[in-house]
């Protein structure tokens, strides 16, 4: 049986298309029977998300987990088939993804607010980025998103 321990991207660079989720030792592992591998980018590094469709692009890609000597090879069409990897990336994905029309769930906590706060400085960033390349198509896409999360859960 295969599962995910862990699943944090290293890094994320997006555009009018793509969500490119970047992975890096120590940020990814699986279980398998029972014993823990880590990812080594030995192979695929990336996962690739359309972002008008919310699915990964580069299925065929192989990623590589170890443990002590061995080396197990899997490919993005293998992993999403696990309910927890796709459920991770759904998470992950979430502030960027195109068809987000708001956050769907109730802001009840003093938690709940201060993360929805905090995706919504990350969307800012994001705006920042777009403007300094000049991605005038990211640009109002996120502009759009941002004003909306905001305004559909009237935050300062």
């Amino acid at each position: 049986m295969v599962s995910i321990k862990l699943l944090k991207p290293y890094f994320i660079k997006i555009n009018s298309e793509y969500i490119r989720i970047i992975l890096a030792y120590q940020y990814f592992s699986i279980i398998i029977n029972n014993k823990v591998y880590q990812f080594v980018p030995i192979e695929g590094q990336e996962i690739m998300i359309n972002r008008k469709t919310s699915h990964v692009v580069n299925t065929e890609t192989k990623f590589a987990f170890q443990k002590e000597n061995h080396i197990i090879y899997l490919t993005l069409k293998k992993l999403s088939t696990l309910n927890d990897f796709t459920k991770q990336i759904k998470e992950i994905i979430k502030p960027f993804d195109v068809n987000v029309k708001g956050v769907n769930r109730n802001i009840s906590s003093d938690t709940d607010k201060l993360i929805m706060k905090l995706e919504l400085e990350n969307i800012k960033s994001l705006i920042d980025l777009a403007i300094d390349s000049r991605d005038q198509k990211l640009f109002h896409q996120l502009s759009k998103q941002y004003y909306m999360i905001k305004n559909k859960r009237h935050l300062t």
